[in-house]
């Protein structure tokens, strides 16, 4: 009886480290240095790309021409008018008087190499002007801040009806022939299409972007880090991963820079 008793107890403290750990893999600080090699599979999930996502020496490769896969009034005098013009259509939420900016859509050549292996960073960096990640269609995710790093209060006021919107390639190259598509905020287009909590794309530091929604619930930024994100399991993670949310709320993508060690984009 007694040696029945012995093994019982046992099992039951086997279960219990168990159940720890499987927590730990999600909440405890041990784990979020914890090095997670993301699979191409999921990486495949970027349908908008110039050339085969591939992995090379710890690094995704992932091009794009930055030019959305939805309509847009920044179309308008470009090569691709007759298909995919289409005027604002006062839909976009953010927008309380909308005006087209002078850029226009045009085809780019964007070369992302994001770390395959992400882990978190002891020194943080912010993040730069100009593509802080990539979208599932291809766009490139841009931070918080318009023109000179000012808040995007007057800016918003220029997004269409997917919540995106061109800047100029250069300084002084505001011309209307010219400018690169991104988000700042929501890709409405993703989120109608996919769902409002599914993956919408990467970081440079090779972190996953998911929509503002998780588990039927709307995030608010104050439901996440400094950096905008949490650690969990994920519907492509699901042994848990630290992942970024966008919310409809300052700071929108990101917060205080990279949870992780950026990689680079040139374009």
């Amino acid at each position: 009886m007694e040696f029945k008793k012995i093994i019982v107890l046992l099992f039951l403290l086997s279960s219990c480290n168990d159940k720890n750990e499987s927590l730990c893999l999600i909440n405890c600080e041990d784990n979020e240095s914890s090095d997670i090699t993301i699979s191409l599979d999921i990486y495949k999930k970027i349908y908008g790309t110039s050339s085969e996502i591939y992995i090379e020496n710890g690094y995704v490769f992932i091009n794009t021409t930055g030019v959305p896969d939805h309509k847009s009034p920044y179309f308008e005098n470009t090569i691709w008018e007759d298909e995919k013009y289409e005027e604002y259509d006062n839909s976009n939420p953010f927008v309380e008087n909308f005006r087209l900016n002078p850029n226009r859509i045009s085809e780019l050549d964007i070369r992302f190499k994001i770390p395959n292996t992400p882990s978190k960073s002891n020194i943080n960096q912010p993040t730069s002007m100009g593509p802080i990640g990539v979208s599932l269609n291809g766009v490139p995710f841009y931070n918080q801040y318009a023109g000179g790093g000012s808040p995007l209060t007057n800016e918003i006021n220029s997004f269409d009806q997917y919540n995106g919107h061109p800047a100029p390639i250069g300084p002084g190259q505001e011309n209307g022939s010219n400018g690169r598509y991104h988000y700042h905020m929501e890709p409405f287009w993703l989120s109608t299409n996919f769902g409002a909590d599914a993956l919408m794309g990467f970081l440079l530091d090779g972190y996953p972007v998911y929509g503002p929604k998780e588990n039927q619930k709307d995030l608010r930024s104050s439901d996440l880090d400094e950096y905008h994100g949490h650690i969990h399991e994920t519907k492509e993670f699901p042994n848990g991963i630290y992942h970024y949310h966008i919310t409809n709320d300052d700071p929108y993508i990101n917060g205080s820079g990279y949870y992780g060690i950026p990689g680079t984009v040139t374009n």
